[in-house]
């Protein structure tokens, strides 16, 4: 039995990993709650971290009475996402980079609406602070928003 082959060599493909859906189909709805997850995720990381630096033990001296006795107000931090949330957080970022590199402006506007501030659940760049920045109209940026989600579905669809 003979096989013919072609003479073009194959291509090596990157492994496509399976994206973590749990069920969930593959839409613009899914897409933007994992972003939004993702960019909660993110900034609920801490920003500081165990450094290489030399720390000194000294004891801290209060300055005020007003220190002493807590009347400062404290600062409400959320608690460090767990390994599995920032597994998934990176891979759903992994999905801004799946618009093109010329519709920037997409990618942009996706990114930035991802962040939601894990406390309050809130954007942390409303429609229309993203419009005066960009120096467009806020439907505008939803329509661009909405143009960028449609990319990210439909990569993600053909990736399956």
């Amino acid at each position: 039995m003979t096989t013919s082959r072609s003479s073009r060599a194959a291509v090596p493909q990157a492994p496509v990993r399976p994206i973590m859906t749990n069920g969930y189909e593959v839409d613009a709805d899914y897409v933007v709650y994992r972003l939004e997850e993702a960019g909660a995720t993110l900034l609920a990381l801490p920003g500081t971290g165990w450094t290489t630096r030399l720390r000194t033990s000294a004891l801290e001296i209060v300055r005020t009475a007003l220190d002493a006795y807590g009347w400062t107000e404290a600062q409400i931090r959320p608690s460090v996402p767990s390994a599995e949330r920032i597994t998934r957080m990176d891979e759903a970022m992994s999905w801004i980079p799946l618009i093109p590199v010329d519709r920037y402006v997409l990618r942009r506007v996706v990114g930035a609406r991802s962040l939601v501030n894990p406390v309050t659940d809130r954007h942390l760049f409303p429609w229309r602070r993203l419009g005066k920045a960009l120096g467009a109209d806020h439907k505008a940026i939803q329509r661009w928003h909405a143009q960028g989600i449609a990319i990210i579905v439909s990569a993600l669809r053909g990736a399956h």
